[in-house]
């Protein structure tokens, strides 16, 4: 798959790179997916390729604490010795809207069935007061408990399929994924940091531990609210979403302790690391972006931006995504 450079202003990864740290070695240069070249060869139809179960297979993790945590696993039938991947969801919906959107019968922006049909073996996590997880006693979910629960899904995974997991992490996600990849290098192959939400100069402020969670009501508003470019996502796959993502998370999650994430530490990445998201993505910014990718030490890393994609790139153009994907774990 051709890359095309995106240019960025210079004085942009001037101002990322760290005052107390030189900038590290030259690594792949943030490159521009093509949507029309993809949209000219669109990936394989199901009817094209190998046959993937209607439904996926659920997997039981029981988290350290003894916490039953609901995770899933989606692979074509008769394909041997798959690699695996763990998708870990955002902030506000869980791994089945996130990345296994049916729109009726079109599975085409299913994430996981996309992957699947490329011979992967697709697991998906929901952490603690997401999908089908339950709430802990405490109501709350914090970053450290759910890096946790995150080991504990990838010793199913590595115990399954004889080898440590591939990580995608989207969003809030994506720091999930940073930082246990951070405290379980072991614990995974390649790290797939999407739609990455953080200025890595900011702190979080400091929150009292105490006090009821929220339990808010979510809403078909904000479910609409990550498909932001005009044209990019069509109505009937914006409707399906909705629906999905509202019957599967109707109370939203809540989360205490960000702080905890302070101790994400780009230079402390030693898995390789694709960063990748919509270029119009206004949570993943591209001076934050340059400031994470400049200040990662890992050699094999690499920074996609995807045209005319917001934060639901995965969504909105699905062949561009997964074709960019694919490229970096197979490299």
């Amino acid at each position: 798959m051709q890359l095309r450079a995106c240019v960025l202003l210079v004085a942009s990864l001037l101002a990322a790179c760290s005052t107390t740290t030189d900038c590290p070695p030259a690594a792949s240069a943030p490159a521009e997916r093509d949507t029309q070249q993809s949209e000219d060869a669109p990936l394989a139809q199901a009817d094209e390729g190998p046959r993937i179960p209607a439904e996926p297979e659920l997997v039981a993790v029981t988290a350290d604490d003894g916490h039953a945590l609901h995770m899933w696993r989606l692979t074509a039938e008769g394909v041997d010795d798959p690699p695996a991947i763990l998708l870990i969801h955002g902030r506000t919906w869980s791994s089945a809207p996130d990345f296994d959107l049916r729109v009726g019968d079109d599975r085409s922006r299913s994430l996981a069935h996309n992957l699947a049909a490329a011979g992967y073996a697709v697991y998906g996590l929901d952490l603690r007061g997401y999908g089908q997880t339950k709430r802990d006693a405490s109501g709350w979910l914090e970053p450290d408990r759910a890096v946790e629960d995150l080991a504990a899904a990838t010793a199913v995974i590595r115990e399954r399929e004889g080898e440590a997991p591939d990580l995608l992490g989207w969003s809030n996600g994506a720091l999930v994924a940073h930082l246990y990849a951070q405290r379980h290098a072991e614990g995974l192959g390649k790290l797939v940091l999407y739609g990455y939400p953080r200025d890595p100069d900011v702190r979080a402020a400091e929150a009292p531990k105490s006090g009821e969670p929220a339990r808010a009501k979510t809403t078909a508003e904000a479910a609409r609210s990550d498909f932001i470019t005009p044209g990019t996502m069509p109505e009937a796959a914006a409707d399906a979403f909705v629906e999905q993502a509202l019957a599967a998370d109707p109370v939203r999650a809540d989360w205490r302790s960000l702080q905890q994430f302070d101790a994400i530490d780009p230079a402390a990445l030693t898995s390789p690391t694709l960063v990748i998201h919509g270029v119009h993505d206004p949570y993943a910014k591209q001076l934050w972006m340059a400031k994470l990718f400049t200040r990662m030490k890992v050699e094999a890393r690499q920074w996609v931006m995807l045209p005319n994609a917001d934060h639901a790139a995965h969504l909105e153009h699905p062949e561009a995504f997964t074709r960019a994907l694919l490229a970096f774990l197979a490299d």
